[in-house]
């Protein structure tokens, strides 16, 4: 599990505007690269930008439909600039079912395929666990409708009827 520092305060501009606190920008930022980096190794993309998009989009994805104290930990868990990718987004209406969730990952990458797309998705979503850790992620699934846990990496397990 990666530990994150505290976000820099915002400092205090002349005429009472603020603005955020100088700080690494999210390209050099080492533990969203890190990310970023796992991303690209998790789903084989060609370039870092390519594997960045993919990132930010998934990230935004879940980030409407994981909500609470789940939503605010997984922020937390995640670097900044990947923390800030899904606590912005806003709550979405219904939950989606996994393969909806798929569907609309796909509406927001040119030229994807519903294929291409869970390919996407699995790379992004299975390389949380060992950042953010197990415990988090079993929380986060137990909020989402059936289905996303092998998009996490993960087998769907079933009670026994």
């Amino acid at each position: 599990m990666t530990t994150l520092t505290p976000q820099k305060p915002a400092i205090p501009q002349p005429g009472g505007d603020v603005a955020p606190a100088p700080g690494p920008r999210p390209a050099q930022d080492p533990a969203w690269r890190e990310l970023v980096d796992a991303v690209r190794d998790s789903g084989q993309y060609a370039t870092r930008p390519e594997a960045e998009s993919v990132t930010r989009i998934v990230l935004s994805a879940l980030g409407g439909h994981v909500v609470g104290d789940e939503r605010v930990d997984l922020a937390r868990a995640l670097p900044e600039e990947a923390a800030r990718v899904v606590a912005s987004q806003i709550p979405a209406t219904r939950p989606l079912t996994a393969a909806e969730f798929v569907d609309s990952v796909a509406a927001r990458i040119e030229g994807a395929t519903p294929a291409t797309a869970r390919w996407d998705v699995s790379s992004v979503l299975s390389v949380l666990p060992p950042l953010v850790g197990d415990e988090l992620v079993t929380r986060i699934l137990n909020q989402l409708p059936p289905g996303y846990a092998l998009l996490f990496g993960r087998a769907e397990l079933t009670p026994a009827a």
